[in-house]
C-alpha cells in the first residue's frame, strides 16, 4: 500500500508544480501584451495584468518554484 501512495504523491506533486509553470507562463505573456490581450468582459475592460512588469517578475519566481517542485518530487529518495 505505501509504494501506491508514493507513486501517487509524486504524480500530485508533480502536477501541481507543472500547474505553477503554467501560471507563470501566463502571467509573464499576459505583462507583456503578448497573450490574452483582447477585451476580458461584456464592458470591453482588459486585465490588470497587461503591460505590467511586475507580473513578469513574479511569473519568472512562480517558475522557477514550480520546476524546483518537479525537481524534487521526480529526485527524492523512496521510504
Amino acid at each position: 500500500m505505501i509504494p501506491a501512495f508514493n507513486i501517487i504523491g509524486r504524480i500530485i506533486s508533480t502536477l501541481l508544480g507543472l500547474l505553477v509553470v503554467f501560471g507563470g507562463v501566463v502571467w509573464i505573456l499576459q505583462s507583456f501584451n503578448i497573450a490574452f490581450n483582447g477585451p476580458m468582459g461584456a464592458g470591453g475592460e482588459r486585465s490588470f495584468m497587461v503591460d505590467d512588469r511586475q507580473w513578469a517578475v513574479w511569473g519568472v519566481i512562480a517558475i522557477a518554484i514550480g520546476l524546483v517542485q518537479v525537481a524534487w518530487s521526480n529526485t527524492r529518495k523512496r521510504r
